[in-house]
């Protein structure tokens, strides 16, 4: 150590001779390059811990980089001997030494020209902006600092001061109030995350569930699943390699698991011989591992393996979507056999009981009338059962009823042998209006023509389940029918009638709905619930935006709405030639490319503008697609809606949702015990 002092001592001499006037900054230079490490311990406060870690030579991992580097040069400056001299009297200085302080939370500070200062080597004053998300403070708050340091404080440096705390205690709840921001925005998503999960959805297993919470554990099954997936990987390469006899007991075992496994879902529906053939199949993947393992090889088959898998899934998908659009447009037989007796029955009443009673009713504007076109039988005998049951004064309401020549016979033969109590009914054919032909409806033209006949019947007609899903949605039977867009034509049909509420025969009536009548629609002509929320059901789902007539009049982000409870008010409407605005979009939609197929995207078009929301209460939707609408939402609804595939008296309808329909019909009728519907 001695040595190396002369050592520098010497060149340091020599170069103060060379160089004159440089021997003080070069002195300054070497005293700094030895007491650098002191005084990086007694900058941060030194510590007796710092000399046992010196000493001891141990504790490096628990110490940042610089202490490291600042510990290193430290043990070459002084011997064992004088480092121990100075942990001792660092330890003897009791009540005032350093450790002592931070133990016991005291700052050693001392005021210098009124600005404290601390051992730790931060003020006060910086504590709070490193505590303020380690803020640099700017170029004013610091000369401010620095004129306190230098002087005695006058009263205005004391109103800076105050100032300057001002500053920061408003801009320390600015930085509190942001995360608080973010916190709630943070719950709120996931709370909407979670509420769009559907337990009942996911199936028995959910990798979020620990195994033994489910109340039908799986491992089994997925263990002997994932083994057969492993015997399918090896079976490709054991013949690729020419293993045969590997590759025969791999199919054997193969098969013997898939008839343990069958249909099974959980452990408790396998068969008793599962563990026996899982325990055979362990045995079969193991030799296959010794023999066949190649990282590259398995990796390959098990990837083309995926591949075939996703492949399948999106065709069942595609057949699944075939089959429900499929089940949605066809009838049930029960529904059938019902209109068709009924039918019978009805071409065999004289004329004269085929008339319904309170027929001066059906104009009276005083009354609260309702619009219902359906050929479903049993479908409007619901809507009607449910809005009756519910009306506080049966006697006031109206129910006009459109359906087609088929079903003509059935709809009035169900409700003249089925009155609504004491409300008025009556029932229309629409083939009997005379004034809806294609000169003066241009939907009626459009399907009359050949192009359309070709897109519905012809072209691309499906010749297996997948390749006519996509397109099968919009062949429904339903969009070719003028009940489905008779409702553009409501004054028409009404012309005497000021209001009127449509109501469409996949309803629910659970309350009265003499309210709608007194709700202002401030001069608009439709009433109805909005389904938007954030992104969805807005105008830019429904119209083709990259069409300039499209795009030159309607917002994309414009609220959509619901049909299947709507009020109109007929004067309104006759007002605003809404039907006249209703041929003009459908003369430029001779093609079909402004908008999807249906009548709701022409519905917004035709109403844009003109639409006053109701209260959502009124009308909830999406029970015919919708699994995890909240059971309170449904009960406060004045109208449920089974929009969707699902409908309630399908069999594919869900089961949660079903008894709010089925509470309306009585199935110890006559009619519905002949034709074999039940509940």
């Amino acid at each position: 150590m001695a040595s190396k002092r002369g050592l520098l001592s010497a060149t340091a001499a020599q170069r103060a001779r060379a160089g004159g006037g440089s021997r003080i900054p070069l002195l300054l230079v070497i005293f700094f390059f030895f007491l650098s490490p002191v005084l990086f311990f007694f900058g941060r406060g030194f510590r007796a811990a710092d000399l046992e870690i010196i000493s001891s030579g141990s504790g490096h991992q628990d110490v940042g980089w610089r202490e490291r580097i600042a510990l290193h040069q430290f043990k070459s400056l002084f011997s064992k001997e004088v480092i121990d001299v100075i942990a001792a009297s660092t330890n003897d200085m009791g009540p005032y030494s350093l450790d002592h302080f931070r133990k016991n939370n005291f700052s050693a500070s001392w005021k210098i020209n009124g600005q404290e200062v601390t051992v730790d080597g931060i003020s006060e004053r910086n504590r709070m902006v490193v505590d303020l998300g380690k803020e640099k403070p700017d170029s004013e708050e610091v000369k401010l600092m620095d004129d306190s340091s230098q002087s005695t404080d006058s009263p205005t440096k004391q109103a800076r001061r105050q100032l300057r705390e001002k500053k920061r205690e408003k801009r320390a709840a600015q930085l509190l109030q942001q995360d608080d921001d973010i916190l709630i925005k943070l719950e709120n998503a996931a709370i909407e995350r979670s509420k769009s999960v559907d337990t009942s959805v996911l199936g028995k297993y959910s990798i979020w569930r620990k195994e033994n919470e489910n109340e039908n554990t799986d491992a089994t099954v997925r263990l002997m699943r994932d083994q057969m997936i492993m015997a399918r990987a090896y079976l490709g390469i054991a013949k690729m390699k020419n293993k045969l006899d590997l590759y025969r007991e791999l199919q054997t075992r193969l098969k013997e698991s898939q008839r343990a496994l069958g249909e099974a879902s959980t452990d408790a529906d396998l068969n008793r011989s599962a563990p026996d053939k899982i325990k055979s199949m362990g045995q079969i993947l193991s030799k296959a591992k010794e023999q066949l393992y190649d990282c590259k090889l398995v990796t390959g088959k098990l990837r083309a393996m995926l591949q075939s898998a996703d492949e399948e899934v999106r065709g069942l998908k595609k057949q699944s979507t075939f089959l429900s659009q499929l089940a949605a447009k066809t009838i049930p037989n029960g529904i059938h056999c019902l209109s068709l007796r009924l039918t019978i029955d009805y071409h065999l009443l004289p004329l004269e009981k085929r008339k319904f009673p309170r027929s001066e009713n059906l104009e009276n504007p005083n009354l609260y009338h309702y619009a219902l076109f359906s050929d479903n039988v049993l479908a409007a005998s619901v809507v009607v059962n449910s809005t009756i049951m519910n009306a506080k004064d049966p006697s006031k309401h109206v129910f006009h009823l459109v359906t087609d020549k088929l079903n003509f016979g059935a709809m009035n033969m169900w409700f003249l042998s089925n009155p609504p109590g004491k409300a008025t009914i009556h029932v229309e054919n629409v083939d009997e209006f005379k004034w809806l032909n294609s000169s003066y409806c241009p939907v009626l033209r459009q399907l009359e023509s050949a192009a359309m006949k070709e897109y519905y019947f012809k072209a691309g007609h499906p010749t297996t389940l997948s390749s006519g899903a996509s397109n099968l949605k919009y062949r429904n039977p339903k969009y070719l029918s003028m009940l489905n867009h008779l409702r553009f034509y409501l004054p028409q049909v009404y012309p005497k009638l000021e209001k009127i509420l449509f109501l469409d025969d996949d309803i629910v009536v659970q309350k009265d709905l003499t309210g709608l009548w007194d709700v202002d629609l401030h001069g608009k002509v439709n009433g109805a619930v909005e389904t938007c929320g954030e992104s969805f059901h807005r105008f830019d789902k429904y119209l083709n935006f990259s069409n300039p007539h499209i795009a030159r009049k309607f917002d994309p982000n414009a609220c959509g709405w619901a049909y299947g409870m709507n009020m109109f008010d007929l004067k309104e409407w006759k007002k605003r030639d809404i039907t006249g605005i209703y041929h003009k979009w459908q003369n430029l939609n001779e093609e079909r490319l402004l908008w999807k197929l249906g009548t709701l995207p022409p519905g917004l078009i035709t109403f844009y503008g003109l639409t006053h929301p109701l209260d959502k209460s009124w009308h909830v939707l999406g029970l015919g697609y919708n699994p995890s609408i909240d059971k309170s939402e449904i009960d406060n609804a004045a109208v449920i809606h089974y929009n969707g595939n699902m409908k309630p008296w399908l069999e594919l309808a869900m089961t949660k949702y079903r008894g709010y329909w089925t509470k309306y019909i009585k199935y110890n009728h006559p009619y519905l015990r002949q034709c074999k519907l039940n509940e």
